[in-house]
């Protein structure tokens, strides 16, 4: 049996008769596969092949067979591309046969980029279970919320009881710890049948510091460079291309046997790759061709807002479709929170900012970042608003705080309705992080489960890495930050999803936002209006949408109550023979808010402090045009 007749090529994969096994162990004179859990355990020698791969058959194989690979006749290690380790990172490997899952999801078409609404979730802390299966029982909630896409975090199979997900050292196998594969396509089948889209996030750019066997196949996996989380992968280097075939098979993996809709690809701007073709590239044209016609969203995460993300594989770029835009999230930070320290101090959380984030996306398109000591971004100009992802939360801005905070703790509850209100009606596509929704009283904190030795090493790099934020940087504030290997600190950031009902008022603001966002007509595709920006005062800022013959005025203040007289601003003006009526306000009663005034614009403007209001044009003595 040939490579090329596999459905990937490496791992084990069932056939009539047995298992084919196929690994690149390149150095090595002698592979083996050894079966486990016999009386006796028994040994097949794999064939070298060309560019150091190992194959063969093994009729003694069969789905359920737990094995490893034994190396030049010495030690035995699990399979680089197992579909899943029952016994974690360290354990054998087990044979899966994905065809035995009869999925219900035929003709389901993908998910377009316009449109989306995403839920950032983590699978171990999203229900007290823990468990796919769990969070399934959760999906027609999310529906009715409005939500249209689900971002699960990490699961390639990590060490120990807990973690994050980005320490991932079995790329193609889903963490134990959440159930089996099939608990995971059975959750992507749900959401399929609900009308939910499921992306999946994955690490390219590092392995995890625990229970990664790959240099034992060989050390030409990682190339020369170092980053902040250890090796880099050898993407350009010396025998580069069976680790370029790796990652390029493992994306189209999840998207074939899990029928994922996306990928969100972590920390992109870590990923060395000086070839003609940027590794991203092919990665993500191998992803499109596993879909099978179905349509992807495939996102990057990239820090230096890198212009080679949107830009297609023939032109240099990594071909994706969308990137997480920090620039929002940093500017609405500060303007909540009044925080000016770290990498926030090149915010000013202005209503400019604002207006610009509405208008450019990126606040950062090639100026000088003082933080960094260099230029950061690049332009925006011709490329489509919901390309740019934005976010008030997600699991790095609050799990890299001291404590794990979320932001209505840091802030007042109106002005949080207020730029919630901005989140859902800007153009870019908008994305909550799980129990944001409902204001969770429960942090999410750094947490992994590791050995004793790296886990001190752990926490030793985080303190380091808060420093960089002066109220932490003293002895007092770090003595309490939680370590990140206690079960507690891992206990303490699993949401109560029973305070969607108890904090029922914020969670329908989220909801009416969404259905404003979906059913409105301008809003539906803000992507494709003409958007005005106008400063109203140190808090105050306006957006005027125009969509053909539709306009609407946003009205948001993040600060004291503002009387406009005189005004000299022709975007408060109503269209020609209209008057401007509420729409929509964040400060409704059933919000949480202390209700609106009624309009009075015969005399001054008066914007609520701390609000935010959408206004419609209706002809004089009329209804709505």
């Amino acid at each position: 049996m040939t490579a090329m007749q596999r459905r990937v090529p490496i791992g084990a994969e069932t056939v009539p008769g047995g298992v084919h096994f196929r690994v690149w162990a390149p150095g090595h004179r002698e592979v083996e596969v050894v079966l486990e859990g016999t009386p006796t355990p028994q040994a097949t020698a794999l064939s070298p092949e060309e560019d150091g791969y190992f194959s063969g058959f093994c009729s003694e194989a069969k789905v359920g067979s737990r094995y490893r690979y034994r190396l030049d006749g010495a030690d035995s290690f699990p399979d680089p591309a197992s579909r899943f380790q029952p016994e974690g990172p360290h354990g054998p490997s087990l044979v899966v046969d994905p065809a035995s899952f009869t999925w219900s999801d035929e003709g389901w078409p993908g998910v377009e980029r316009e449109g989306q609404v995403i839920y950032e979730m983590h699978l171990g802390t999203y229900t007290m279970e823990g468990t796919w299966r769990a969070a399934a029982e959760q999906l027609p909630a999310l529906k009715e919320l409005g939500v249209t896409l689900v971002e699960v975090m990490p699961v390639a199979d990590f060490p120990g009881r807990f973690g994050w997900g980005y320490d991932g050292v079995n790329h193609f196998a889903p963490t134990r710890l959440y159930g089996e594969p099939d608990d995971m396509r059975r959750f992507v089948d749900r959401a399929h049948a609900l009308g939910l889209g499921v992306m999946l996030d994955v690490v390219y750019n590092h392995f995890g510091p625990e229970g990664n066997y790959l240099a034992h196949f060989s050390e030409f996996y990682y190339g020369a460079n170092e980053s902040d989380w250890g090796k880099v992968m050898n993407f350009d280097g010396r025998h580069n291309a069976p680790v370029r075939e790796f990652f390029i098979a493992n994306a189209a993996y999840w998207i074939d046997e899990f029928h994922l809709d996306g990928l969100r690809f972590d920390a992109t701007h870590a990923i060395i790759d000086n070839s003609d073709i940027h590794i991203l590239g092919d990665i993500t044209r191998g992803a499109r061709e596993s879909a099978k016609g179905r349509r992807l969203l495939l996102v990057a995460e990239n820090e230096g807002q890198d212009y080679r993300c949107l830009r297609p594989r023939e032109e240099g770029g990594f071909g994706m479709d969308a990137v997480w835009n920090d620039d929002f999230h940093h500017s609405a930070h500060v303007a909540l929170t009044g925080y000016h320290d770290a990498y926030y101090s090149e915010y000013l959380g202005s209503p400019q900012e604002m207006i610009s984030c509405a208008k450019w996306s990126y606040l950062y398109q090639g100026q000088f970042y003082f933080w960094q000591g260099k230029r950061r971004g690049s332009p925006t100009l011709g490329i489509s608003p919901n390309s740019y992802i934005n976010y008030i939360q997600n699991h790095d801005q609050i799990g890299n705080s001291a404590w794990g905070t979320r932001i209505d703790r840091l802030t007042n509850p109106a002005a949080l309705r207020a730029m919630t209100a901005v989140l859902f009606l800007l153009p870019q596509t908008p994305m909550i992080f799980q129990g944001q929704e409902f204001s969770a009283s429960a942090p999410f904190l750094y947490f992994a489960d590791l050995s004793s030795e790296t886990s001190q090493q752990v926490h030793a790099g985080r303190i380091e890495f808060l420093k960089q934020f002066t109220n932490v940087d003293s002895p007092e504030v770090i003595d309490t930050i939680d370590k990140p290997y206690e079960l507690e600190t891992f206990q303490q950031s699993r949401i109560d999803l029973r305070e969607r009902e108890r904090h029922h008022k914020v969670y329908a603001l989220y909801r009416d936002l969404i259905r404003l966002r979906r059913e409105d007509p301008v809003f539906n595709r803000g992507y494709a209006c003409h958007i005005e920006g106008a400063v109203l005062g140190r808090g105050g800022f306006l957006l005027r949408y125009f969509l053909g013959e539709e306009q609407r005025l946003f009205l948001v203040n993040l600060g004291r109550e503002l009387h406009l007289a005189p005004i000299p601003e022709p975007m408060l003006a109503p269209p020609l023979g209209c008057t401007w009526e509420m729409l929509w306000s964040s400060e409704k009663v059933e919000f949480g808010g202390s209700g609106t005034p009624k309009l009075d614009m015969e005399k001054f403007w008066r914007l609520q402090g701390y609000a935010a209001l959408v206004l419609i044009p209706v002809p004089e003595g009329g209804n709505e045009p």
